[in-house]
């Protein structure tokens, strides 16, 4: 199975980037993180896009807040599917990292799910490997009907109740 490589622009990113390594872990997906700005480090950050495809990874997560250009960067240096985590800031509750992820040039593409969405991220990194892999295809809808199941008990107990 292809790796998912996940790359956050700080430390401070950490809680964000732990759901998805989280989500990832519970699916059995194998991954690495590593820290790389796009502004402090970029020769590095570049160098890690470019070779994600012969290093076995099959996606990749970019998480930053503020100027949020990580996920671009890192697009431009690959034709893997690249998901960006807008990270939620001080100054503008994020809506400065959403714009900056979402808002790439033709040709360029990141698909960006919600501030600090660290789950779906990697929901959607989990589903693009699944196009390939029927067995983690088989977890995904396992996940799925148990999201159901739980919100039907909800519901019922809810209805008893009231």
């Amino acid at each position: 199975m292809k790796k998912v490589g996940i790359i956050m622009g700080s430390d401070s990113d950490l809680p964000i980037v732990q759901k998805a390594i989280d989500t990832l872990k519970d699916f059995g997906v194998p991954y690495e993180v590593h820290i790389f700005s796009a502004h402090r480090t970029p020769a590095e950050a570049a160098e890690f896009a470019s070779s994600a495809a012969k290093n076995d990874f099959g996606v990749l997560i970019a998480a930053a807040g503020m100027a949020a250009h990580l996920a671009g960067a890192i697009a431009a240096q690959t034709v893997l599917p690249v998901i960006g985590i807008p990270c939620k800031s001080n100054t503008l509750d994020g809506i400065d990292a959403l714009l900056s992820t979402v808002q790439m040039p033709s040709g360029i593409p990141v698909a960006t799910v919600a501030i600090n969405g660290g789950v779906n991220a990697a929901l959607l990194s989990i589903e693009m490997l699944a196009l390939s892999d029927d067995a983690l295809r088989e977890k995904l809808i396992q996940k799925r009907q148990k999201d159901h199941d739980a919100v039907i008990k909800k519901n019922n107990e809810i209805a008893a109740n009231l």
